[in-house]
Formats: C-alpha cells, sequence, structure tokens
C-alpha cells in the first residue's frame, strides 16, 4: 500500500505573527507539508514558481 503524498503548502501573509500562527497549525497535521513561507505577493510569486506548491 502506498502512502498518500502530502499537500504541499506556501504560507503567504504580511504579517510575522500570522504565518507563523498558521505554520504552527498545519504542521501538527501530517497529511500537510509547509514547503515556504512569504511576507508579500512578489516573494510568494518567486516561491511559487521554485517550490511547486500544492496550495
Amino acid at each position: 500500500m502506498t502512502a498518500e503524498p502530502k499537500i504541499k503548502v506556501l504560507i503567504v501573509d504580511d504579517s510575522a505573527y500570522s504565518r507563523q500562527t498558521i505554520k504552527k497549525m498545519l504542521e501538527t497535521d501530517p497529511n500537510i507539508e509547509v514547503i515556504g513561507i512569504a511576507s508579500d505577493g512578489i516573494e510568494a510569486m518567486a516561491k511559487t514558481l521554485r517550490l511547486k506548491p500544492d496550495l
């Protein structure tokens, strides 16, 4: 039996507190992998192209 692949998530928010809170919440789910964090749209676009998140 093959394990389901994890959902790759890129977190984007301008608030450092929100980014860290969301990251901590998502990391409690074994089916989710936080692959990156961005603080604005420009950084998010660059990381999306490089990291290829699912969400």
